[in-house]
């Protein structure tokens, strides 16, 4: 527990690092059908402070899953200071993924699919544990970042 004078108010955005900017904003907004709040270039002092890369330029773009969501999702591709790409798996330490909840799990792997979206499997249900009856599914972004579509159980 922290015993500190300080906590933590909530989860602002969650930020994904990427090769071509513009594909990921075809793939988040054009096909998983985010809203693109905002797409900006910068090389602000404070950028290579935080980065700890003096005098980086990066693009980034915003976007919201939906409407109702108090959460934002950021893609930020280094145009100075580039990387190497590293090896994205799921079962490897420093990975991560996106979950995103969807209505109707079946329809929306059925359109991504047909849009060219690679996946992992077809839709899972899940049998146990507290989402039993719910349905789970991975698919890669155009970086190959690992999603999670997500559909709650029935009355959930």
């Amino acid at each position: 527990m922290n015993n500190a004078n300080w906590r933590f108010t909530g989860l602002h955005h969650l930020g994904l690092t990427v090769t071509d900017i513009d594909k990921s904003i075809e793939f988040y907004r054009d096909i998983l059908g985010m809203e693109l709040l905002r797409r900006r270039e910068t090389d602000a002092d404070y950028i290579g402070l935080q980065t700890g890369y003096p005098g980086v330029k990066l693009a980034a773009a915003s976007f919201k899953p939906c409407p109702e969501s108090q959460q934002s999702m950021e893609v930020v591709q280094y145009l100075t200071n580039t990387g190497e790409p590293i090896k994205l798996a799921t079962n490897r330490p420093g990975s991560s993924h996106l979950c995103l909840t969807v209505d109707d799990i079946q329809a929306a792997h059925d359109s991504m699919k047909a849009q060219g979206v690679q996946f992992r499997s077809e839709p899972v249900t899940i049998t146990s544990g507290p989402n039993e009856g719910g349905c789970v599914i991975y698919l890669y972004d155009p970086d190959g970042y690992t999603i999670e579509l997500f559909q709650p159980p029935s009355g959930a």
